[in-house]
């Protein structure tokens, strides 16, 4: 971004210049860059090279054709590299998830044929696919993977990647600034892809859910190419229309499971490649055996590896392996549905009697819910089971995972509760009501 724009001209007495777009990109190149750019001249130049920094204007120079790194528009603008005209929609796609990059093994086998068969294609029957997996499996990667591919190989195509949530908050900014035009104008008519990320979180959105169920049925007619990715089958997400819930089901359904020792041994071994990491076979081996629970844990695994080896000054051997497993699966053996409940009880002054009645007054409302939030975060038991030891449903407690995460994006205050408890659990590893009340932080916050 900052390197490739610059734009090489001769000065006098042999004198390098180097062209910045503005006086902002100048001090930036300069700051970060100039001596590594100045040094690294000289050195291929073989000899003390001057180098002088200026900004690119109308009068500059003609440039030399064998030092131009770049050919100037008659306009005097530089355009940053693989900055094409696609027109992106949400957030960016990460560079690292694409098709070569994602590691297919029986778990996933299918969902990666799908998704690659419908990004290949410039016409088909069948151009929506729903990817659904628990977190960390992959259905982000595959998602993202359709959108490099359909921009390399459809350069003209426009290809949205966006979250339920970022749909309803732009959609709820357009209707504030009175902009809904322009807003269904982009996802009816100016968007050929579209990559919907979590749309379980759609769940008892009416507004937006109505909104969405017609930018679909728009492009589902104009035959464009939608992704969605959730933890959930259509199905099960509560409280979401029967027209929506149509829509999500129209398209072909894709499971990603738990890969197993094999796919598991095969993904390390690819992180260690591209992360160019002097890893033994051994222990991968050992990090692909021990830890099991999704994707992202094995890169957080070989991640720690590498770091503890780093900033101890050791090898990288069985030993380090066992100590970084154990930091990452002791935590979770030993957290248990009662030691978060006993921990939240003890903290907002509660009983667990109170956690688990019919109450919904709010001082009783928010402890069950941060206690639900917490037992989804650090134990492995499905919705239903832990809306089970709360007396609730599988949807109150995806209701309270809402709530939760919306509060802590939003309140500091309740933040700082949530990170005192989740830190609580994490350093007593399952000893939770051994907290004093004088080391916990006031919850009248």
């Amino acid at each position: 971004m900052w390197v490739a724009p610059l734009v090489a001209g001769e000065g006098e007495e042999n004198e390098v210049v180097l062209f910045c777009p503005n006086a902002f990109f100048q001090r930036r190149v300069m700051d970060h860059y100039g001596r590594m750019i100045e040094k690294t001249l000289c050195r291929v130049a073989g000899r003390t090279l001057p180098v002088k920094w200026q900004v690119l204007a109308s009068s500059a120079p003609p440039l030399s054709p064998d030092m131009a790194l770049h050919t100037v528009p008659s306009d005097g603008q530089i355009p940053l590299p693989k900055m094409a005209d696609h027109s992106h929609g949400g957030q960016f796609l990460r560079q690292d998830y694409t098709f070569d990059q994602f590691v297919v093994g029986k778990n996933s086998d299918f969902a990666y044929t799908a998704a690659l068969a419908l990004a290949a294609r410039q016409n088909g029957h069948q151009n929506a696919l729903y990817l659904h997996s628990k977190t960390g499996l992959g259905k982000s990667h595959l998602s993202q993977a359709v959108g490099h591919h359909i921009l390399e190989t459809f350069p003209g195509q426009r290809v949205y990647y966006v979250t339920a949530e970022d749909f309803m908050n732009e959609m709820t900014k357009s209707y504030r600034s009175q902009t809904l035009h322009q807003f269904k104008e982009k996802y009816r008519q100016k968007c050929d892809v579209l990559l919907l990320e979590d749309v379980h979180f759609l769940s008892g959105k009416n507004g937006t859910q109505e909104e969405l169920s017609n930018t679909l049925e728009s492009l589902m007619n104009a035959n464009k190419k939608i992704i969605y990715s959730s933890c959930y089958l259509p199905s099960e997400i509560p409280k979401l229309n029967d027209t929506l819930k149509s829509r999500f089901s129209c398209g072909l359904i894709s499971k990603i499971d738990p890969p197993d020792y094999r796919v598991r041994l095969s993904i390390l071994k690819q992180w260690a490649k591209i992360g160019s990491y002097q890893v033994s076979d051994e222990v991968l081996e050992y990090l692909a055996s021990e830890l099991t629970n999704d994707v992202r844990q094995l890169k957080s695994g070989l991640i720690g590896v590498m770091a503890r080896a780093s900033l101890l000054g050791t090898t990288v051997d069985l030993e380090l392996g066992r100590c970084v497993v154990a930091d990452i699966a002791s935590v979770r053996q030993s957290i248990t549905l009662d030691a978060i409940k006993h921990l939240v009880c003890r903290y907002y002054n509660v009983s667990m009697a109170d956690l688990t009645s019919r109450s919904r007054r709010q001082t009783i409302v928010r402890p069950r819910q941060v206690a639900m939030y917490l037992s989804r975060r650090y134990t492995a038991h499905s919705l239903q089971t832990i809306g089970k030891s709360f007396n609730r449903y599988h949807a109150t407690t995806l209701h309270a995972m809402k709530v939760v995460k919306n509060e802590i994006r939003e309140n500091g205050p309740f933040q700082k509760q949530v990170a005192f408890l989740s830190d609580r659990l994490e350093r007593t590893s399952g000893q939770a009501d051994s907290a004093s009340a004088e080391d916990m932080p006031d919850t009248e916050a």
